[in-house]
């Protein structure tokens, strides 16, 4: 029968060769953040996510997903790559195609090796209640970082994550130290103070959730802060100095492909968004959502040229859009106003 140590190390090689970029393992027991977790979500610092309310049994126990696990499998891909030169800025993560159908196909051929050892898996890729950070961070995939993302030395913050709960059992891999020492560049860069302290995020403050998980108008207090990005903030992930190592993605299908400009996108209808976006991150958000966001980055960087596409959102029949126009176009003019003063 062949040994734990034989079975983490063929499985480690298999993921790699699979493609993925690291591969840890820890155990069903592993330790998470639950009382941070559950105190995080009873001060409503979740914002509107209420998914997260739910299924916290299995969500804090991992244990309770599989009956008979034993171990949880962690894989990370690299999608790091410079920002696309353009007006209105995207999160690296979404700037190629939908990472979850990617890994996805991957993780199953990892779990298809694994069923052959004789284990049963439940694969994930942000798919269900599990708390991927903290279990990334005890396989020894980095640390968790003061802006809570994960923390790699090589591959710095720029990782996805993917999740396999197993009854095999692999020999648990140590973890890493916390490297972030007395830095807080990743705390003072945020345009929007969602960082109380360290270690600790205001979801509901954050541009990603704001432009990403938000489905409602952004509030006026936020709008100006977002400046010119379109769809997440990277702000926090570009400063931080573990990736000064960062290396462009050898996924193709990561790489970013192009846009039109925000005044040609903001005149899309739903057949022209759905073409551009599909099997992509970005086509979950809906066309409202993205004409919403195009609306707030043209208010904060958009010139007199702009303001006839905005003015045809006036008529628009969602009244958010209408709204989010209207802000765009009377930022627009002070800042003409001010301009003119100025010359």
């Amino acid at each position: 029968m062949i040994s734990s140590t034989a079975l983490t190390d063929e499985c480690r090689i298999r993921a790699l060769e699979l493609g993925f970029d690291l591969c840890g393992f820890t155990s069903i027991e592993v330790k998470l953040w639950r009382d941070y977790y559950l105190k995080w979500i009873a001060d409503r610092q979740h914002g509107t996510m209420s998914w997260m309310e739910r299924n916290n049994d299995r969500r804090l126990d991992p244990a309770k997903i599989l009956p008979e696990a034993k171990s949880i499998v962690v894989v990370g891909m690299n999608y790091y790559q410079p920002d696309p030169d353009r007006r209105g800025k995207i999160a690296k993560y979404a700037l190629g195609k939908d990472y979850h159908k990617i890994m996805y196909k991957r993780l199953k051929r990892l779990c298809t090796w694994m069923q052959e050892q004789g284990g049963v898996q439940k694969p994930y890729i942000d798919t269900g209640p599990l708390l991927e950070k903290p279990m990334a961070a005890s396989a020894g995939l980095g640390w968790i970082g003061k802006s809570t993302l994960l923390l790699h030395r090589k591959h710095g913050t720029f990782l996805f994550l993917g999740v396999i709960v197993t009854t095999l059992e692999f020999d648990a891999d140590s973890k890493e130290d916390d490297h972030c020492g007395t830095c807080t560049r990743c705390l003072d860069v945020c345009p929007t103070d969602a960082f109380p302290a360290p270690y600790q995020l205001h979801a509901s403050r954050c541009i990603s959730y704001l432009t990403i998980e938000h489905h409602g108008a952004i509030p006026h207090e936020f709008r100006e802060a977002i400046g010119d990005r379109l769809y997440g903030c990277d702000d926090c992930l570009d400063v931080c100095p573990w990736n000064r190592w960062a290396q462009t993605t050898r996924e193709t299908r990561f790489h970013f492909t192009g846009l039109p400009d925000l005044r040609e996108m903001l005149d899309w209808n739903e057949n022209d968004f759905k073409d551009r976006f599909q099997g992509t991150a970005i086509a979950r958000l809906k066309l409202p959502r993205w004409k919403r966001n195009i609306c707030v980055v043209l208010g904060n960087i958009g010139t007199a040229d702009d303001i006839a596409v905005l003015e045809k959102q006036l008529q628009a029949s969602d009244a958010m859009v209408a709204e989010h126009a209207q802000w765009a176009i009377e930022r627009i003019q002070i800042r003409s106003r001010v301009e003119n003063e100025k010359g």
